[in-house]
């Protein structure tokens, strides 16, 4: 990492409580396994290359983290095909819902620090009771099964996804109500919540190449210049220039654009205990449960689910006709995958009510790649 960078990130930690270091994380970070362990991540390049022209994506880019250092990192293809832009390692996409794990640390750091509680009653907040009984009544799926009365909902059922009704005993994949998740954090701070992720994530980390963006707060010039563009795919294989998506609310759901570095400084900082406490990072991934203790697809933030004898948290994220990511976390083994697309070829159509990762031939390349002996 530059120096004038690394001692930003020094001096934004103690101005924030010097609760935070900035993880070292460079944008050439070489591809070279740990000490020990024989891998061909030529190979893997490869891989991720021909899957990347299977699903006729214009640019990718990649990035693995193995025991607290990028492994791997790599561009693949265009970020811009009419300039002829390379897509490399720093080059920002929009993450999509990817943004949610990163949400889920904004709303964990505040509780930790008394701002608020995950099982605060929704119904204290005013304006939930009217967005709740209207938007139930919307003829959407996300509306499906959600009841208002009696007024039972916490933020901890928007964030685990498990506000339908019985609320908090079943799950469903449901972006609007965690978009709404914001609002809670953002009346407990007295703050955007753009301002909380910028404040708690983005800059204490050194996430120079990361940004929020909503209606509200245009994303910056260097960022949209840098940016790839989207591209919606035809029947016939080819790209076509997508309109960038549509600007949301300032909401807990997306609004970050990033890039495969950026998010592997996160990924470094959330395993090595710079951002949460113990007991928070073991809330954030420890599976929503019911009553009766039946454990569901989903934690603080974070699909969760068991394969091949792993325990794995992961986050998709899909625009349509425009990107979509994968962020993929092996936690005993200390291993995370981190794709990032400028179309929406790395989706899989995972289904709203469950887990099911090993369906994407991006984990499934990382899987062979990296944890078979």
């Amino acid at each position: 990492m530059p120096v004038k960078q690394s001692l930003l990130g020094a001096i934004v930690s103690v101005v924030l409580g010097g609760c935070v270091s900035t993880p070292h994380v460079t944008s050439a970070a070489p591809d070279t396994p740990p000490a020990g362990v024989a891998r061909d991540l030529q190979a893997f390049a490869d891989k991720m290359d021909s899957l990347r022209v299977a699903r006729h994506i214009p640019g990718l880019s990649v990035a693995v983290v193995e025991n607290g250092a990028v492994v791997f990192a790599r561009g693949f293809g265009h970020a811009d095909l009419e300039r002829n832009v390379r897509a490399t390692p720093d080059t920002p996409y929009n993450i999509a819902s990817v943004t949610k794990p990163i949400s889920a640390v904004v709303a964990l750091r505040l509780a930790e620090r008394g701002t608020l509680t995950l099982d605060t009653p929704m119904a204290q907040y005013s304006d939930w009771a009217r967005f709740c009984t209207d938007f139930s009544r919307q003829p959407t799926i996300f509306a499906k099964g959600l009841q208002c009365d009696p007024p039972v909902h916490t933020l901890r059922h928007l964030l685990t996804h498990t506000a339908r009704h019985p609320v908090g005993q079943t799950f469903s994949y449901n972006p609007v109500l965690f978009s709404w998740a914001s609002r809670p954090m953002m009346r407990a701070a007295d703050a955007s919540f753009s301002g909380l992720v910028d404040h708690h994530v983005l800059r204490p980390l050194g996430m120079t190449r990361s940004a929020r963006t909503s209606r509200d707060l245009p994303l910056r010039a260097d960022m949209a210049a840098a940016m790839a563009r989207p591209y919606a795919i035809g029947t016939d294989g080819k790209p076509a220039r997508a309109p960038e998506p549509a600007a949301q609310g300032d909401g807990a759901a997306g609004g970050v654009v990033s890039t495969v570095l950026d998010l592997a400084r996160f990924d470094i900082a959330l395993d090595g205990g710079e951002l949460l406490t113990p007991a928070s990072y073991a809330a954030m991934m420890t599976p929503a449960t019911t009553a009766t203790g039946q454990r569901l697809p989903y934690s603080i933030g974070w699909f969760a689910q068991q394969h091949a004898g792993h325990e794995l948290r992961w986050h998709s994220g899909w625009w349509e006709d425009a990107y979509s990511a994968l962020y993929l976390k092996v936690p005993q083994q200390r291993l995370t995958l981190i794709v990032l697309a400028n179309s929406e070829g790395v989706w899989w159509n995972n289904p709203l009510e469950a887990a099911q990762v090993q369906d994407s031939a991006f984990a499934q390349a990382f899987f062979d790649a990296f944890l078979k002996p």
